[in-house]
C-alpha cells in the first residue's frame, strides 16, 4: 500500500484544515488507516484511527472533540478534518495503514506517507 498525504498549510488558531490521505497499490476496506504528528523536537504521537468499515474510530484525548477522521473505501481515501485548531497542533502529520484491529501504537503500522506539514499561528 501506498499513502500520499495532502493538505497541510498556515491556519490561524481557531481555523479549520482538512488533511487528505489518498491510498493506493493492494488497498483494501481491511485496513485500518490512522494519523499520527510529528512536532519539532518531540517524538511521533498518535492522533486518529479508523477501523476498514469505519465502526471502529479512536482519537487521542489532545484532538477528541475538535478532530474528525473519516474514510472512503471505493474513493481510497481517507480524511482528518481539523477544527479549533491550536499552535501546539503544529507539525508534521502522517497517515499510515495496517491489517488487523485498531491501535495506537505507530510501530502497528506498516505503511506511512510522507507527512504533510501544519501550521498553525497564534
Amino acid at each position: 500500500v501506498q499513502l500520499q498525504a495532502s493538505g497541510g498549510g498556515l491556519v490561524q488558531a481557531g481555523g479549520s484544515l482538512r488533511l487528505s490521505c489518498a491510498a493506493s497499490g493492494r488497498t483494501s476496506g481491511l485496513y485500518v488507516m490512522g494519523w499520527f504528528r510529528q512536532a519539532p523536537g518531540k517524538e511521533r504521537e498518535f492522533i486518529a484511527a479508523i477501523s476498514g468499515n469505519s465502526d471502529i474510530i479512536n482519537y487521542a484525548d489532545s484532538v477528541k472533540g475538535r478532530f474528525t477522521i473519516s474514510r472512503d473505501n471505493a474513493q481510497k481515501m481517507v480524511w482528518l478534518q481539523m477544527n479549533s485548531l491550536k499552535p501546539e497542533d503544529t507539525a508534521v502529520y502522517y497517515c499510515a495503514s495496517r491489517l488487523g484491529s485498531v491501535s495506537r501504537y505507530q510501530s502497528h503500522y506498516r505503511s506511512w506517507g510522507q507527512g504533510t506539514l501544519v501550521t498553525v499561528s497564534s
